[in-house]
């Protein structure tokens, strides 16, 4: 059994390629309830963010094929180029790396671990995790706390949206008594208006496809809500447009943008999209007048404030790489948990099939006398595999353990 991550993210792709691989919850949710087609994959977990997608998973030695098919038909796109490739130990540091923020776009910010926590959650709750994947999310996510509890990495991070909003100040000359119109209503958006009142954002105008929502939020902040089809007759006087929608196309398009700036009377906008998959068609940004940004611009940003994270983030490599040794060495002993379960589970069966035998001859037993002979016999077979099972434990790690782990499949178990 190997420990496997297959995936992409910022570092290596860029958004046009990263959002091909961008998938929703609920087809997460069946392609994982659907693991068992796969043969060899036996865990699955796949962790689906606007700057990474990966799939760690639980495999047999030969299955490189049916991983990449799994990913195949989960993203509708042809995975054979491009996705890393990490395997045992590098799976390990990889995973919790991205949980504490390390392998993040902007180091020390939090919505990663809650992104981590939720696809541990789903997989698990459709049975796609069992005792590798469980042990391994679960000091993974631990890990993560303690990185954001014990340094001060989070609090010299920017975020995806601070980043959007400083980007736009930056390129416009600052953001006082300009109005601005967001695209989406979810958390990244609230939080998105958040940083533009703090910028001295005058008016903020908010749409979404249900109009309900966009009030919700609007009246948070102190904005105003307008309807999905006429958000861009809305921005004749808007100076910003920030994009965060879950949509799975182009929310704008390029004929839509010649009325707009007919009515701006040629006064430019600035477009930034922070969505994967994008929301504004990359040609918005040849048409005069109008600047556009995506998500993977903003690494710019975050370069300015990256010098203040690194001594954080060393502190942050010592906690993961004592947390890394822990859960390698633990691993050490779980990989030959199979093989004690057959041995135990078959000694078990010879035990009861034989009391029951044995019971069969013996008709004054009483019920006592029934429940002594039982733990007798379980106390005979403890003792018997106690010395096997002990050899085995402490071969692990080392030159023995794949003799002790194969003489013990090839002389107690039947799948030797």
């Amino acid at each position: 059994m190997h420990l496997k991550i297959s995936g992409l993210n910022f570092k290596t792709v860029p958004v046009e390629i990263r959002e091909k691989f961008s998938v929703e919850k609920d087809a997460i949710k069946f392609a994982l309830e659907n693991l068992p087609e796969y043969e060899g994959l036996e865990e699955a977990v796949v962790l689906s963010t606007c700057n990474r997608f990966e799939v760690y998973a639980v495999t047999d030695d030969d299955c490189e094929e049916s991983l990449q098919k799994f990913i195949g038909d989960l993203t509708g796109t042809k995975a054979d180029s491009g996705l890393y490739e990490y395997e045992d130990r590098d799976c390990i540091e990889h995973l919790f790396n991205v949980s504490a923020s390390l392998d993040s776009l902007v180091v020390g910010e939090s919505q990663i671990l809650s992104q981590v926590k939720e696809a541990y959650r789903i997989a698990k709750s459709v049975g796609a995790t069992h005792t590798i994947l469980n042990t391994l999310f679960h000091r993974a996510i631990a890990s993560g706390k303690s990185v954001r509890t014990e340094t001060g990495i989070s609090l010299k991070s920017v975020s995806i949206s601070s980043a959007a909003v400083e980007l736009a100040a930056k390129k416009l000359g600052g953001l006082e008594n300009r109005n601005a119109l967001i695209f989406g209503a979810g958390k990244m958006a609230l939080l998105v208006a958040q940083h533009l009142k703090s910028h001295g954002v005058k008016k903020i105008l908010v749409a979404n496809h249900h109009l309900s929502r966009a009030e919700d939020m609007a009246e948070k902040i102190g904005g105003k809500a307008v309807s999905w089809e006429n958000a861009l007759k809305s921005a004749v006087d808007v100076d910003i447009v920030i994009t965060s929608t879950g949509a799975p196309h182009y929310v704008i398009k390029p004929e839509q943008i010649p009325e707009l700036m007919k009515s701006r009377a040629g006064r430019e906008i600035f477009f930034t999209d922070i969505a994967v998959p994008r929301d504004v068609d990359p040609e918005v940004g040849k048409i005069p007048g109008v600047t556009l940004y995506n998500i993977d611009d903003l690494e710019t940003v975050v370069d300015s404030h990256k010098q203040a994270r690194l001594e954080e983030a060393e502190s942050a490599k010592k906690i993961i790489a004592e947390d890394v040794e822990n859960i390698v060495e633990r691993f050490k002993y779980l990989k030959y948990r199979p093989i004690m379960a057959d041995l135990s589970d078959r000694a078990e069966k010879i035990r009861e099939r034989e009391v029951r035998r044995f019971s069969g001859k013996m008709h004054d037993l009483n019920d006592e006398d029934k429940k002594v002979i039982d733990n007798m016999t379980k106390m005979i077979v403890r003792k018997l595999l106690r010395m096997p099972m002990m050899k085995l434990n402490s071969s692990a790690g080392t030159n023995a353990a794949n003799f002790y782990a194969e003489a013990m499949k090839a002389l107690f178990t039947e799948k030797g």
